[in-house]
């Protein structure tokens, strides 16, 4: 027989009775329900199943070898029902054994998976809208709720609307290739846009009078960049077109969109200035948002800020659109703020940069 000691108590099976037989095998089923209940390593369970159902050296197959084959006919009987009722409670046990492993690994695993219900919540970054839309949308709500619409252009202009429908002359300083980015290779002479004031004359050469809109958008300019100036940056335009337009009516909607946007106390200023498509012209002032007119560093100790550059639509202009509009009948009012500027203003920006580098740490303070 094997060297397993657990199949050599019986290892002279011929010697014994029939009788004998039962109380041997009783032995084994002993050892192993001593054994399956003592092992407490789940490690060692693969082991311990090939040391009883192994079919080269496991104890079943000893006792199959060895004890079964080769047992006389007058114990044959006998100890094929004893190994059958072994073999049985073997496998039996073994399944159970299995089960129970199975069922603690699961209830471990779930242990370990649970969610604690009392543990604070893990905090998702949630995106939010970028000051500068923050902004825009906030222009756009102002100015339609007196009647404006808003109207979009294309960022790539003609000079003709960029410059000549805007009474802007051919030798004009502006229309320089060192403050506007033309491109080469085009047909037809083409910029980028330096201000959105062409939809002006594209939405009267499509709209007759009366008109009120607003165009919102990106603007480009050879600006050298620093803390408040860049290549690239949003405007924008208001235009309104009627029969007995006056300035007062521009005074009016000027403080009215300085008041809403800055707050009921912010004043308003004119000073008198000169644009080629507006006559007269004037740039127009709000009181300091960080001093609140009293003169601080941010305002140069005057105690207000530049805002825009505006004034009522030049008679020149409506020659070049005709479609209706006449200087005798019609009269109007434009202007042009920078958006990212009052964006600065609003929140207390500094530096124009931080409002394109994407900088998470700076985007997260304007929820």
């Amino acid at each position: 027989m094997g060297t397993d000691p657990t199949t050599q108590t019986l290892a002279q099976l011929g010697d014994n009775t029939p009788e004998q037989v039962a109380p041997r095998f009783a032995e084994i089923r002993a050892r192993f329900d001593f054994e399956i209940s003592s092992d407490s390593n789940t490690g060692n369970w693969p082991a311990f199943i090939a040391r009883w159902t192994g079919r080269k050296s496991g104890v079943l197959t000893e006792i199959g070898d060895n004890w079964l084959k080769p047992a006389p006919p007058r114990l044959k009987k006998v100890v094929g029902q004893e190994f059958q009722k072994l073999k049985a409670h073997v496998e039996s046990a073994l399944e159970a054994k299995r089960k129970e492993i199975e069922s603690a690994a699961e209830q471990a695993a779930a242990a370990r998976d649970r969610i604690d219900l009392s543990l604070p919540g893990i905090e998702r970054a949630i995106g939010t809208r970028h000051i500068i839309r923050q902004t825009y949308e906030e222009l756009v709500r102002i100015f339609v709720s007196i009647g404006f619409s808003v109207v979009e252009g294309p960022e790539i202009e003609t000079p003709y609307y960029n410059f000549e429908a805007l009474n802007i002359p051919e030798h004009h300083p502006a229309r320089d290739n060192m403050d506007t980015f033309y491109i080469e290779g085009a047909r037809e002479p083409h910029l980028l846009r330096t201000h959105t004031s062409p939809m002006q004359i594209r939405t009267m050469e499509k709209q007759p009078p009366p008109v009120r809109i607003i165009v919102p958008g990106k603007v480009y300019r050879r600006d050298n960049p620093d803390a408040t100036h860049g290549y690239m940056f949003h405007q924008i335009e208001g235009l309104a077109v009627d029969t007995d337009i006056t300035f007062c009516d521009f005074k009016g909607t000027v403080e009215y969109f300085v008041r809403e946007f800055f707050g009921p106390k912010a004043k308003t200023r004119l000073r008198p200035s000169y644009f080629p498509f507006t006559e007269p012209s004037a740039e127009v002032d709000a009181t300091c948002h960080v001093c609140g007119g009293s003169g601080c560093r941010i305002c140069k100790f005057s105690g207000w800020i530049e805002l825009s550059g505006a004034g009522m639509v030049n008679p020149a202009v409506y020659g070049f659109v005709k479609n209706g509009y006449d200087a005798a009948k019609h009269s109007g009012f434009a202007f042009g703020m920078g958006i990212d500027r009052l964006a600065m203003m609003k929140y207390g920006v500094t530096e124009l940069p931080l409002l394109f580098q994407n900088d998470v740490r700076f985007l997260r303070q304007f929820p």
